[in-house]
């Protein structure tokens, strides 16, 4: 997929026997390919889209989705020409093919009724959403975006993909007026409480052209398509309990558009989400309902990705403590942020723990103080739903954002407050438009993990304590 963006994009490793039309069908989904090339004795093609847009979507999302013609696998990148310059004389065949599967798509193209050629669609005609997922702190799955836009009307295809690290998707309704309905409505929405949030936009494809129903593409149109090679299909197990537990997704459409609540999966739903995405890699434990992690070589560091609730240090292994987070969703969080961190010298392990509680002892048991509620603790960051806190959720980084600085205190105290932690302070920034906040930067990630221990939610004076989190941005 390597080289710069070009509307001209050479195909590798094709078939023998393969047609025009096969390499043309390729490139339709993602917009007008008006020129064809192929060259059969060395098993490839060039294929020019209309646009370098439609072709950078073409690669993105075949650089996700491995593109199989007669079941083997080929190839796609950018090719080094910017347009294809073909004869015509001897290219009669590619061309006439080439017209004749235009005219069937524009022909093809349901706009309300009326038949325009796919560069008259305006974006607000289109039937195709393009989907961004901004904040995605829990895995959202195909079943997921089928759940939530089903509300508006039936979904006919979805196509998901990674673009610029983010994920993406591409939803085809029947009908352009249920796209137009469901961006009204859906648009800026959070899926899961204060955290991936939903971006939409009109595409300019007009219809998606889906090969293979597995957990990355589906066209409800066609239950028969096959996963593809080397395509996980979800797993029916898995399918089976997501339908359930996402059946209690309730979704009220309120009277003015755009206007609704966060669209409240429960935490069952989001483990089945994790679950279908291969994240828990704990069979038999429940990532949603269980809250209750098992963390040996601990510190409090944890609460930087949720609300610990209890703490039990364990009698015969001093090293090792079970933690209770708010819910399920903070310890997935914790254990994928935490597990391997290297703190005080020694790498922590995280995992869920079998226990779904903390028990605390019983009223005038002696239990040497190994067990602490913490229910109502200061350091709390989550306890407001919809906190912009959800948003800042990093891993563990050597940069720090520090926040609730009060006008007194200058660079330099911040630096020696740092530097008292043990670590090196290699660098430091002032937000420039709010000296209340600031980056610095630790040599290295473990001192950063012991300064925010030692300083989150240190007295500054004049009543401000300081807050410490992990950065995502570099000084």
């Amino acid at each position: 997929m390597d080289g710069a963006p070009s509307r001209v994009l050479h195909i590798r490793k094709l078939p023998g026997e393969v047609t025009e039309t096969e390499v043309i069908a390729l490139g339709l989904p993602f917009g007008k390919v008006t020129n064809i090339l192929m060259l059969k004795g060395k098993n490839q093609a060039f294929l020019e889209l209309a646009t370098e847009e439609a072709a950078i979507t073409m690669v993105n999302y075949y650089s996700a989705v491995t593109p199989h013609l007669r079941n083997q696998p080929i190839y796609i990148q950018y090719s080094n020409h910017k347009e294809l310059k073909t004869d015509n004389t001897l290219n009669q065949r590619a061309q006439a093919v080439l017209q004749a599967v235009t005219a069937v798509q524009t022909a093809n193209t349901p706009l309300s009724g009326t038949t325009v050629s796919e560069s008259a669609v305006t974006p607000a005609q289109s039937p195709v959403l393009r989907i961004i997922i901004d904040n995605m702190y829990y895995p959202v799955t195909l079943d997921v975006l089928h759940q939530i836009f089903s509300k508006f009307g039936a979904v006919l295809k979805i196509i998901t993909f990674t673009k610029n690290n983010q994920f993406q998707a591409l939803l085809q309704y029947g009908d352009p007026v249920n796209a137009q309905q469901a961006k009204l409505a859906l648009d800026g929405q959070n899926i899961y409480n204060a955290c991936c949030t939903l971006r939409i936009d009109f595409s300019k494809l007009v219809n998606l052209n889906v090969k293979y129903n597995n957990d990355k593409s589906r066209d409800y149109t066609r239950p028969d398509l096959p996963s593809g090679d080397g395509q996980p299909a979800l797993d029916p197990a898995i399918a089976a309990a997501f339908a359930k537990e996402t059946s209690l997704l309730g979704l009220p459409v309120a009277a003015v558009p755009g206007a609704l609540s966060p669209l409240a999966i429960p935490n069952a739903a989001a483990a089945a989400a994790a679950a279908a995405a291969g994240r828990v890699g704990m069979p038999g434990v429940s990532a949603g309902g269980n809250t209750v992690l098992l963390v040996s070589n601990l510190n409090e560091e944890v609460s930087v990705y949720g609300d610990v609730q209890r703490v039990k240090i364990l009698y015969n292994k001093k090293d090792s403590a079970l933690i209770q987070m708010a819910d399920g969703n903070q310890s997935q969080l914790a254990m994928n942020h935490l597990n391997g961190q290297k703190m005080y010298g020694k790498i922590i392990r995280v995992t869920l723990s079998k226990h779904q509680t903390v028990q605390l002892p019983r009223e005038g048991l002696d239990d040497q103080g190994l067990t602490k509620d913490f229910g109502n603790s200061p350091l709390h960051r989550f306890k407001k739903p919809g906190s912009k806190n959800f948003q800042n959720i990093f891993p563990p980084s050597a940069t720090l954002h520090l926040s609730n600085i009060p006008p007194s205190v200058a660079e330099e105290d911040l630096r020696t407050l740092f530097a008292n932690t043990g670590g090196t302070v290699k660098a430091f920034k002032f937000f420039q438009r709010d000296h209340k906040m600031a980056l610095l930067q630790m040599a290295t990630v473990e001192e950063a993990i012991q300064a925010l221990i030692d300083l989150h939610n240190y007295n500054l004076g004049e009543n401000h304590h300081l807050r410490v989190s992990f950065s995502k941005s570099t000084i």
